[in-house]
């Protein structure tokens, strides 16, 4: 895209939005983000005791859980239509209060207590209805993010606002567990409302639009302008035409494929790992608290990694690529080693080795994502950059709703090697869809 650049200083931007500002953005989308996270991927943790206190088999199991990502996977679009039509600030204002006011009614009139058994569709629609208003998160802090920061640094950004994902799923991992096993489903849906209710905070005290010397429009800047680093100049990308619709371009649909269905695999471990460890591995509280919260911990490593390391050698599509192949690996060595545990998965050894190899394999498909959107947003331009990821999300997140209804019944045919040997082959369907490094100019 053909674009004009023009330099301003810093000092004729108002104080409150200096340059500085946007690591405040930045903050409260990684919140923001957290803390639907913590209820999207911390409450899928508790399954072995969601499953026991609402009275479920696997399958409505699945049904409870998928209802979230569904939810989601329904309004990430229009979120994110609506952020580039209304703005960042009141799309995410309004999502948090109304996630953190649906969570607060679940904890209210649909936690299991003696004599009160919630039947499974009303919960199941009000997992969905959290998932409906907290998909406002992802498109708007996205939008922000790609609008205050430009393009050197919009790898390690947008990486940062993506260990949100696994730093929401590790809050969730470390305390939903344990407020479940103890307290009860009232403590885990108040504990994840008043994270929403904080986050709404922060965003009404920092999150605002960015002055227009502050955009960047998706342009493909230089690290210097002039000899100036990019810190010490303000960068005004103007473009000559409009933005293209991401919805028409082809590209932009393929990187989406991608994302979905590399995501598979991930939603496998974080919705059924707890029961794959519980009733396979026989491990107990302590060791599957362990494991999630080690995948979210290397998750979120990985990700400021990655998203630092593209953004020196340049090299986003190459990373996607290379993590595909990664992930497929990791999983056919889990289900070798499931198989080869056999029947005495029960026994010291397996205890001990099968949630270290698990883990393994939820950071390694956990790593990519921040690379992921930020190379997706770079090709839809930084006006469409609540659009852009709001398609992506769709397509997580109807991921996120099919895995969990879907692997019960799988699991139920075939074996828990077959599954996850099954969650390496959805992955490779994800190779050919990422961009290839060769056509890294077209945009």
């Amino acid at each position: 895209m053909a674009s004009q650049i023009l330099v301003s200083s810093p000092a004729s931007i108002p104080r409150h939005f200096g340059p500085a500002h946007r690591w405040k953005v930045l903050g409260v989308g990684v919140a923001a983000n957290a803390s639907v996270m913590a209820a999207a991927g911390g409450i899928p943790t508790t399954a072995v005791w969601l499953r026991g206190d609402y009275q479920l088999d696997n399958a409505g199991l699945g049904l409870a859980l998928g209802a979230l990502g569904f939810g989601i996977a329904l309004s990430e679009l229009p979120w994110g239509v609506a952020a580039d039509r209304w703005g960042d600030r009141p799309v995410l204002l309004g999502g948090l209060a109304a996630t953190g006011a649906a969570l607060l009614a679940m904890a209210l009139w649909l936690a299991p207590e003696s004599g009160h058994l919630p039947p499974l569709a009303w919960l199941m629609a009000a997992m969905a209805a959290v998932g409906l208003f907290g998909g406002s998160v992802n498109g708007a802090s996205g939008r922000a993010v790609m609008r205050w920061f430009h393009e050197g640094e919009r790898g390690l950004a947008m990486s940062i606002r993506q260990t949100a994902v696994p730093l929401g799923g590790g809050i969730g991992a470390l305390t939903l567990p344990w407020l479940a096993s103890t307290a009860g489903f009232a403590w885990v849906y108040g504990w994840v409302a008043l994270l929403c209710g904080a986050s709404a905070l922060l965003t009404w005290r920092w999150l605002h639009e960015p002055p227009p010397e502050r955009v960047t429009h998706g342009a493909n800047l230089d690290a210097n302008v002039g000899g100036a680093e990019m810190d010490d100049v303000t960068v005004h990308a103007t473009p000559t035409a409009a933005t293209p619709n991401p919805l028409r371009r082809l590209r932009i649909w393929r990187i989406v494929a991608a994302i979905g269905i590399l995501c598979v695999p991930q939603f496998a471990v974080l919705t059924f790992a707890s029961v794959f460890l519980h009733d396979f591995a026989h491990a107990g509280l302590g060791a599957i608290t362990a494991t999630m919260a080690t995948v979210q911990g290397g998750a979120m490593a990985m990700r400021v990694w990655s998203g630092r390391w593209t953004d020196r050698h340049g090299n986003r599509r190459q990373y996607l690529r290379a993590c595909t192949v990664v992930t497929v690996a990791a999983f056919l060595v889990l289900a070798a080693c499931v198989h080869g545990s056999g029947a005495i998965a029960g026994g010291s050894a397996w205890s001990l080795a099968l949630p270290v190899i698990l883990a393994v394999a939820g950071v390694c498909v956990s790593a990519w994502h921040g690379v992921a959107y930020a190379e997706l947003a770079a090709m839809a331009g930084a006006d469409r950059a609540g659009t852009a990821p709001g398609m992506a999300n769709t397509a997580v997140f109807f991921g996120y709703f099919l895995t969990p209804l879907c692997l019960p019944h799988w699991l139920a045919l075939t074996s828990w090697p077959v599954v996850w040997a099954t969650t390496a082959m959805v992955a490779m369907l994800a190779w050919p869809l990422f961009p290839s490094p060769q056509r890294a100019m077209a945009r």
